[in-house]
């Protein structure tokens, strides 16, 4: 595979995912990587179906939202929910959905990249584009020397940089993306990566989504998600006491 198109955190925002795989290189792209945190979000159903129909040049990876997702749809989350929306996704899924969910590697490798949710060894660990090298060499404990970068997603920011010989890309997020508005996502080649963003109606995407979705909250999703937009260095002072191991 020569032209992998990589979505990470698509969180069942379907206008943003309909932009995203509206773009030609993602169209045209040899596989389409999701990089988790798939449908926790306010069309969930509807999200996943349009993924499905894709067949199998999508390759899954499971997110920490997803796993959350099962627990909740089977009765096994324990604990306070992370968001109000994910409950009501998890009640919305089919059994079905539910089934493909469950199994999700939580890492899958094509040739020398690596593409996981969080980092390679969880789906929850935090790791930030200024995390000092220490940091990352723990993160990176035990990875195989053949693999030579390292694609994620989970902070909803993008980023590429160098850790110690590796390519370190983070993809952002499709759904709800921190740092500049617009779905984000990546794309690599023979040539390297490249961060790219899909042009998006926020205002159009947003009325869409109050009127399509029936998730109660949906109002209050748009507004914070879709018509405001957190910066890089909100999310960065939020998540950096996470991101200290």
């Amino acid at each position: 595979m020569e032209r992998i198109a990589v979505l990470a955190d698509v969180h069942g925002v379907l206008p943003a995912l309909e932009a995203v795989l509206a773009e030609d290189d993602v169209r045209s792209a040899d596989a389409i990587v999701l990089a988790g945190d798939i449908a926790s979000g306010p069309q969930p159903v509807e999200t996943l179906d349009l993924l499905t129909s894709l067949g199998d040049r999508v390759v899954w990876v499971r997110g920490n939202a997803d796993r959350e997702l099962v627990e909740m749809a089977r009765a096994a989350f324990t604990g306070e929910p992370p968001d109000a929306v994910s409950p009501w996704a998890a009640e919305q899924l089919r059994p079905d959905q539910v089934e493909l969910l469950a199994p999700l590697p939580t890492s899958v490798t094509i040739g020398d990249a690596l593409f996981c949710h969080a980092t390679p060894r969880g789906d929850e660990e935090m790791v930030l584009v200024d995390s000092p090298i220490s940091r990352w060499a723990e993160v990176f404990t035990g990875l195989s020397e053949d693999v030579r970068t390292v694609v994620c997603g989970h902070t909803h920011m993008p980023f590429a940089r160098q850790v110690d010989r590796r390519l370190v890309v983070n993809a952002g997020s499709v759904g709800m993306p921190y740092g500049a508005p617009g779905p984000s996502w990546a794309f690599l080649t023979a040539d390297g990566v490249q961060l790219r963003r899909a042009p998006l109606d926020a205002v159009k995407a947003a009325e869409r989504i109050t009127t399509e979705s029936t998730y109660p909250g949906r109002q209050e999703w748009v507004e914070e998600y879709l018509l405001t937009n957190y910066s890089d260095t909100e999310a960065l002072d939020a998540f950096r006491p996470r991101a200290e191991g």
